[in-house]
Order: structure tokens, then C-alpha cells, then sequence
């Protein structure tokens, strides 16, 4: 069985390292030097979280829909 995730990917500025968060999916986070590295991590996370979860593997995430520019002036 094939499971999709969406993951939110940053970079931080102190350290350099990308970071990948599935929101919404408590401990489904992780870094990396790399995107290639990080993609990698990111999909031997979700599969600890899939055994988790046993047989079923029906994990409770929220449909990610998109993300939005908001511009705030002060």
C-alpha cells in the first residue's frame, strides 16, 4: 500500500539545515543537509509512524490544502 504525504519543507537560517514537518502529524518531523538527504529521513519517519499505527496503517492527518501569502504592514 502506497500512503502520500505532504511535507512543509524550511530552512534555518542559523543552522543552514532543511526541515521537514508533515502538520498535523505529531513526531513526523526531521532535518537534513540536503533536500535529497532530507527526503530520505522524512519517508524512514513516516514509515516508523505508519508501524506505529499497526496493520491498518490509517493514519488521522488533515487534508493539506495550501498555503497562503499574507503581507502585514507595520
Amino acid at each position: 500500500m502506497v500512503h502520500r504525504f505532504t511535507v512543509v519543507v524550511e530552512r534555518d537560517r542559523e543552522t543552514g539545515l532543511y526541515v521537514g514537518i508533515v502538520p498535523g502529524l505529531p513526531g513526523a518531523h526531521t532535518q537534513a543537509a540536503s533536500l535529497d538527504e532530507l527526503q530520505k529521513n522524512m519517508g524512514e519517519v513516516l514509515a516508523l509512524c505508519l508501524e506505529e499505527e499497526g496493520p491498518s496503517g490509517a493514519l488521522d492527518v488533515p487534508e493539506f490544502v495550501g498555503t497562503q501569502m499574507i503581507e502585514v504592514r507595520v
